[in-house]
């Protein structure tokens, strides 16, 4: 018998490469890891860590198990989605994170249409990056992630998660008021090339959206200041310390002197509104019901597109 908890654990730390960075994760001590795999070595009767200087490595029998956790996870939650089609009927709980403005914009709209039309089940929302969801989801600590493509994440092809795209958030310029290129409509991003921009720090989705942007229209935008809060970046616009890219989701608050300019080109910065789970956990009630939400949410915005396929 496997303890897929335990399959978890020495995911962890394939994915992670040593077992302090796996425990970070998974909240976990280093001992308790160590333990777990030492467990699941046992069930099994192969070992699963060598010690490799003062590191521990994967044995080949770790790959060799590893090679078929991702279809036994798969299996499971197909499994868990048909029981609970048994017992949960319209309740449940439903755990979504996304990074902040997709939390204000997309989530707590979709929870709110969930809460009107199943009562009986809760919603819990959580703030996380996209490049945190992932282990959030493999942890089990949530059952949906609202994600941005970024390079180092993992891609729709991993076979841990099922990915498909929600909606287009076009990237508008955002200057202060009087700038020379306020009022003028769609202009392309090159236009700033000469700008001084304020971005977010590296660790933020929004910062990898903005250096791709730039670059896609032939140019390195010089990053004067760094914010993480968008008030933040707006008030730094609005003072003239440089200009910035900002989300069609993101709203500008009334009063602040900024002017939000669209863009054009080929193609038009923007972002890509990205829902994900565990692969094959699709047919949960609950997982379903949030994806419909999540969809619904998306197509009643303006100014962004919804997506189908994958």
């Amino acid at each position: 018998m496997i303890d897929l908890r335990r399959l978890q654990v020495l995911r962890a730390v394939h994915q992670h490469g040593t077992v302090t960075e796996a425990a970070a994760v998974l909240h976990l001590t280093p001992s308790a890891v160590s333990q777990q795999i030492q467990s699941l070595s046992k069930d099994l009767k192969v070992v699963l860590l060598e010690r490799h200087g003062r590191r521990v490595r994967l044995t080949q029998a770790a790959h060799a198990l590893l090679r078929h956790a991702d279809a036994l996870y798969a299996q499971w939650e197909s499994a868990t989605a048909e029981l609970a089609a048994f017992g949960r009927g319209a309740g449940g709980v439903l755990r979504m994170s996304a990074f902040p403005t997709a939390l204000s914009a997309l989530l707590i709209p979709a929870a709110l249409s969930i809460r009107e039309e199943f009562p009986a089940m809760r919603v819990e929302m959580s703030e996380a990056e996209s490049s945190a969801c992932f282990d959030l989801l493999l942890s089990d600590r949530i059952d949906i992630a609202l994600v941005v493509p970024l390079p180092g994440n993992p891609t729709p092809r991993d076979q841990r998660f099922d990915q498909r795209p929600l909606a287009e958030d076009p990237q508008d310029l955002i200057v202060p008021e009087g700038h020379p290129l306020a009022g003028r409509g769609p202009v392309e991003l090159a236009e700033a090339a000469s700008e001084a921009f304020v971005a977010a720090p590296d660790s933020i989705d929004q910062h990898q959206l903005i250096l791709a942007a730039c670059q896609a229209a032939g140019f390195s935008p010089h990053i004067e200041h760094r914010a993480q809060e968008w008030n933040a970046i707006l008030s730094l616009v609005a003072h003239g310390f440089g200009v910035s890219l900002l989300p069609r989701l993101a709203p500008i608050p009334a009063g602040v002197p900024v002017v939000r300019v669209p863009l054009r080109g080929a193609p038009v910065p923007a972002r890509r509104l990205v829902t994900c789970i565990r692969m094959g956990s699709h047919e949960q009630p609950a997982v379903a019901r949030g994806l419909a939400a999540l969809r619904g949410a998306a197509g009643a915005r303006d100014g962004i597109s919804v997506l189908t396929g994958r």
